[in-house]
């Protein structure tokens, strides 16, 4: 498959444009990959919004303002990802830790995405995407990561055989997507943060990239 995607960090965090799968929006069930904004921004909210809704609640997606319209269009999407980020405080501070396949292999995260008529490179129509997260309370993995108060969380896991399905779910369905992966299907290990700059959706200018990687901030 081949993505039209912007020259991509080796790092990506909200704001920042990076490629997501999805069916095409013309009608024809044609399997696209598309430059998207991390972060969803609705037609009617500041593309600063994205800072904050690179995670959606798979409890609330479906009633919230920012997530409920594309939860209802059926317009969900996955994300390739080598490995994804989470703040570990065993030590008493907050330190990175690296989450990836324990076979290496690339993931596919499930997602949801938006649309706008402006706001992307040269003001064009932006799609933007979130992430799906559900609890982690007792994941033996994932229980690990964030605050010891704090909730836990994680992202999902969708393997390539649901990748078709899911893509076509009907709402009622998404339920039966929403399930934590085996804790040996992940391996983790503390991974220090790249000093990067920061960067606006219409500040990049898409180009053809034929393979995107990316990487997952989630804290």
């Amino acid at each position: 498959m081949h993505c039209v995607a912007s020259d991509l960090k080796p790092e990506t965090y909200p704001g920042y444009l990076a490629p997501v799968i999805r069916l095409a929006d013309d009608g024809s069930d044609t399997v696209e990959c598309v430059t998207a904004c991390f972060g969803m921004v609705p037609h009617w909210a500041d593309l600063k919004l994205a800072r904050h809704t690179y995670n959606a609640r798979s409890e609330t997606v479906d009633n919230k303002p920012t997530f409920r319209h594309a939860f209802a269009k059926r317009q969900f999407c996955i994300i390739p990802a080598e490995s994804f980020f989470e703040p570990n405080y065993e030590s008493g501070k907050a330190v990175r830790w690296k989450i990836e396949r324990a076979d290496a292999q690339p993931m596919g995260l499930a997602g949801i995405w938006e649309w706008r008529p402006n706001g992307g490179p040269e003001d064009q129509p932006l799609i933007s995407f979130s992430m799906l997260t559900i609890n982690a309370d007792a994941h033996p993995l994932m229980q690990r990561f964030h605050k010891p108060e704090d909730e836990k969380r994680m992202v999902v896991l969708l393997q390539p055989e649901q990748f078709q399905d899911w893509l076509h779910a009907m709402p009622a369905d998404v339920p039966n997507y929403l399930q934590p992966c085996p804790a040996d299907w992940l391996k983790a290990e503390p991974a220090p943060r790249v000093a990067m700059s920061k960067a606006k959706p219409a500040q990049i200018k898409p180009v053809p990239h034929s393979e995107p990687r990316s990487l997952w901030e989630l804290d």
